[in-house]
C-alpha cells in the first residue's frame, strides 16, 4: 500500500468514525448527526470513496453461524526475493485466507484464516499451500479464544 497524504478535516474524521460504527446509517441520519445538509454529507462521503479513504462496505458475519470456528495465524517463510510478490499473490487467491501480511523478521508472511476445523486446516495446507513452490516452511498458531477482533481503525 503506497502512502499518500490526504487532508481530512474534523467533519471527514467524524464521518469515518460514524461509518465504522454503523456502515448502514442513512445519509439523512448521518447529516443530522453532523448538523449538515444531506446533499453536503453525501458529497463528503463520495469524495472519501473516490480518494479510497473509504475502501468499501461489508457485513461483519459471525463465524460460528457459518461453521468457521477455527481461527488460525500461519507464519510462512518463502524463498522469494524481497521484490517478488508471486507467493503473496498466490496466498491471497486462496478463499479461506482472510489476510496476507508481508512481515519483517524470520518469516516472510503472516496469514489469517478462518476454517471449520482441523480437517479443513490440514486440507488447506495439503491442497493449496503445498502447490506454492516457493514456500520453505510454515508455523501455525491456533487461536483458543478471541478477546477482541475488529476491523475498526482508531480515529482520533
Amino acid at each position: 500500500m503506497q502512502k499518500t497524504t490526504i487532508n481530512l478535516d474534523e467533519t471527514d474524521l467524524a464521518i469515518l468514525r460514524m461509518l465504522q460504527e454503523d456502515a448502514r446509517i442513512t445519509n439523512v441520519a448521518l447529516a443530522a448527526k453532523l448538523k449538515m445538509a444531506p446533499s453536503a454529507t453525501l458529497e463528503r462521503v463520495r469524495k472519501l470513496e473516490e480518494k479510497s479513504v473509504i475502501r468499501g462496505y461489508s457485513a461483519a458475519v459471525n463465524p460460528l453461524a457459518i461453521d468457521k470456528d477455527l481461527l488460525v495465524f500461519i507464519f510462512i517463510k518463502t524463498k522469494d526475493s524481497f521484490a517478488d510478490d508471486k507467493s503473496a499473490r498466490a496466498l491471497a487467491a486462496i478463499p479461506q485466507v482472510m489476510e496476507v501480511h508481508h512481515i519483517a523478521g524470520d518469516d516472510c508472511y503472516l496469514i489469517k484464516a478462518r476454517l471449520s476445523g482441523p480437517t479443513e486446516l490440514m486440507e488447506l495446507k495439503r491442497s493449496r499451500f503445498s502447490k506454492i513452490a516457493n514456500i520453505i516452511s510454515m508455523r501455525t498458531t491456533i487461536v483458543l479464544e478471541t478477546v477482541k477482533e475488529s476491523s475498526h481503525i482508531s480515529i482520533e
